[in-house]
């Protein structure tokens, strides 16, 4: 039996899903896991679709020098002994930056590497961390089909003004440009919405991608038409450690006034401010929630302000609104945030349905809401599977 393996390796985690193979359906989720805590106390997760533990492994003298090639050696050790008959014909990789060129999945090879290596300064978050896994596999598994998947593809397309900064042409050509990103996850949530709800598919929505890091997505007929995030993942939103969008004289300032440096500024603007930076406490929203301090109340505020106030800005791209879809792990899992940016939102006609909103979803809004509001989660590991099988060949999925 064959399988393919997603991976979206971070800077402190790698999360990995499998699938199955079978000619008779699409490819099967089997188990997933993860392995957080990279760099400080590193711990190897997984379970079966149905729930059951496969492995939680820790190590024992705390493995804070383990590198990601040295965990992901390990998961391919532990993996080899678990795959029950299961031949892996292929990885997929979330790759957060593709750039003007990579609007679609590609077979990895040392040329797409190296292209993709000049990326980096725009993703210094992500973008290391994708590709030092794919070189990871190329030792461990040479020969072994990868497949780079790129947040910025879906909305490579979105209209041209969308994605222009107000600066000189020539730096626009060569690249200083709003890219957006979160695109396997919209790609996801455009193809479920068709499923649930095909006519509001086919409008005007926007889609809330909430997590720790966080943005919006201004769709019509599922196609991306705008987005809060630009030139890098730093943009839009706040976030659970990044600042999102920022006067540029304020970084100015930080520089030529409190004589910071390029790099102590981007550690400031990307790991030490958002809700962490607001709160002083925690860049974790279920944390905030639970605490009584004000300065958590305060950040909480602002972030369910700030994704109100963009909701507002993208209209004027959209022309309208048919839809709000959350998603993602706030949006997924934080009803209390849904019902603050509702709240802020209920002049466009949003109602929403308060025992809905803290149940299960899909539909979260009132009958006679004029705009729709749904909860869908989102599956960005499916979508690199579908994505993985698509350009390694159909020919794959039955066992041969």
């Amino acid at each position: 039996m064959k399988a393919v393996v997603s991976l979206n390796s971070g800077s402190s985690s790698i999360k990995f899903a499998l699938y199955t193979l079978d000619a008779s359906r699409p490819p099967e989720l089997s188990a997933s896991g993860k392995i957080e805590g990279i760099g400080i106390a590193p711990r190897l997760t997984a379970r079966t679709v149905a729930g059951e533990t496969l492995v939680d492994r820790a190590w024992p003298d705390g493995g804070a020098s383990l590198t990601h090639s040295d965990l992901l050696k390990d998961l391919f050790d532990w993996a080899a002994s678990h795959l029950d008959g299961r031949e892996v014909i292929a990885i997929g990789h979330r790759v957060v930056h593709g750039g003007t060129e990579f609007a679609e999945p590609r077979l990895v090879d040392e040329a797409l590497l190296g292209a993709l290596d000049k990326l980096c300064p725009l993703a210094p978050l992500h973008q290391p961390h994708n590709l030092a896994a794919i070189r990871a596999i190329n030792t461990l598994q040479p020969g072994l089909p990868q497949v780079a998947c790129f947040d910025t593809a879906f909305h490579h397309d979105k209209p041209a003004l969308a994605t222009r900064l107000a600066i000189p042409r020539a730096l626009h050509d060569q690249g200083i440009r709003r890219y957006g990103f979160h695109g396997l996850s919209y790609e996801y949530i455009a193809g479920r919405l068709a499923e649930i709800d095909p006519g509001l598919a086919k409008g005007r929505v926007i889609a809330a991608h909430l997590g720790n890091g966080a943005s919006l997505c201004a769709m019509l007929d599922g196609k991306s038409i705008d987005t809060t995030m630009g030139f890098t993942a730093l943009d839009g939103l706040m976030m659970g450690t990044r600042c999102g969008s920022i006067d540029p004289g304020a970084v100015l300032h930080l520089q030529t006034q409190m004589e910071m440096s390029a790099a102590e500024v981007e550690t400031l603007l990307y790991k030490q401010s958002g809700l962490l930076g607001v709160s002083g406490l925690s860049s974790d929203m279920r944390a905030l929630l639970a605490s009584d301090a004000p300065e958590a109340e305060e950040a909480i505020a602002l972030f369910a302000w700030r994704a109100a106030r963009e909701v507002g800005a993208l209209l004027a791209s959209l022309g309208g609104l048919d839809g709000l879809v959350f998603t993602a792990g706030i949006g997924e899992n934080g009803p209390d945030i849904r019902s603050r940016i509702c709240g802020r939102l209920a002049w466009l006609g949003i109602e929403i349905d308060e025992l809905a909103n803290a149940g299960n979803g899909p539909l979260i809004s009132l009958p006679d809401s004029r705009v729709k509001v749904l909860v869908i989660p989102t599956n960005e590991e499916r979508m690199i599977a579908t994505h993985t099988l698509k350009l390694v060949g159909r020919e794959h999925e039955t066992a041969r």
